[in-house]
């Protein structure tokens, strides 16, 4: 007589599981949750206050509602990168990695439920930062599908880019204690670099240049092609909205964090490896 053993769960099904646990981990962090939803936000508000004169030219559009539209790259690289940088690094950090290694859940498993937290809180924080947006700043949301189906792919590109990308980073930070210093200095340079935080026109060739290497710059000018009118394009660095090329360099990015993901990802940290 044979007796019959359960399959184990599949991988997608013990991600999702995980991302369950992820979700309500977080939120019970009120100090996490704060800082990672008020951070974008209030940056958004002092930027707005203080650069809120219409722009030349261009008198029924203000700078506030420029930074609107282009600040929610950053709030997708604050949940995306930084949040699971940090995150990962801290799981690494206390032996939540090395636990989990020696149970039935996989890497990948474990993957799943950290993008299953970033696509919650991505979406959270675009909601808060849209309603900003639109109650202080007056920022007029799409109302064609045409935008909204860029707005999608380029949600979608953008999260899975930054995603990746914070997983492979996550694993430069040598303790959960440096790990915030690693995953924020290249994000706020570029911030500032790719023209997120000041205004895009006003940068030297050189610094845009080297910012259109990396992602920040492409998810910053593609939301502001969704959000601000097409006149609006003659501001960016070609002169047009280029959302053929913010495609290809996103999906490029998506590649290319995947494949550092899969180099770069370790179960402990370097003190015990």
């Amino acid at each position: 007589m044979t007796t019959m053993t359960a399959p184990l769960p599949s991988t997608l099904r013990t991600g999702l599981s995980r991302g369950a646990v992820e979700v309500k981990q977080f939120f019970r962090e009120r100090d996490a949750v704060v800082f990672t939803f008020a951070l974008p936000s209030c940056i958004l508000i002092m930027l707005g206050f203080i650069f809120d004169e219409p722009l030349e030219g261009y008198a029924q559009v203000h700078a506030s509602q420029v930074f609107a539209a282009g600040m929610i790259a950053y709030g997708i690289v604050s949940t995306a990168f930084i949040s699971i940088g940090i995150g990962i690094s801290g799981d690494r950090d206390d032996g939540t990695l090395k636990r989990l290694r020696a149970t039935p859940a996989t890497a990948g498993a474990y993957l799943i439920g950290k993008i299953v937290l970033v696509a919650v809180t991505t979406l959270a924080e675009i909601a808060l930062m849209l309603a900003v947006g639109v109650l202080l700043f007056g920022l007029r949301l799409p109302t064609d599908a045409g935008r909204w189906l860029t707005f999608g792919w380029l949600l979608a590109l953008s999260v899975i880019a930054c995603t990746l990308l914070g997983i492979a980073a996550s694993s430069l930070a040598r303790s959960a204690r440096s790990a915030p210093a690693v995953m924020n200095l290249p994000v706020l340079a570029l911030q500032f670099s790719s023209g997120i935080f000041v205004n895009i026109a006003a940068l030297p060739a050189a610094m845009t240049a080297v910012s259109s290497v990396f992602p920040v710059k492409w998810m910053g000018q593609g939301f502001r092609s969704v959000f601000l009118p097409d006149a609006l394009a003659a501001q960016e660095v070609a002169g047009q909205w280029e959302h053929g090329r913010t495609a290809l360099v996103l999906a490029a990015w998506c590649l290319l964090g995947l494949v550092l993901c899969l180099a770069t990802f370790r179960w402990t940290d370097r003190r015990t490896s």
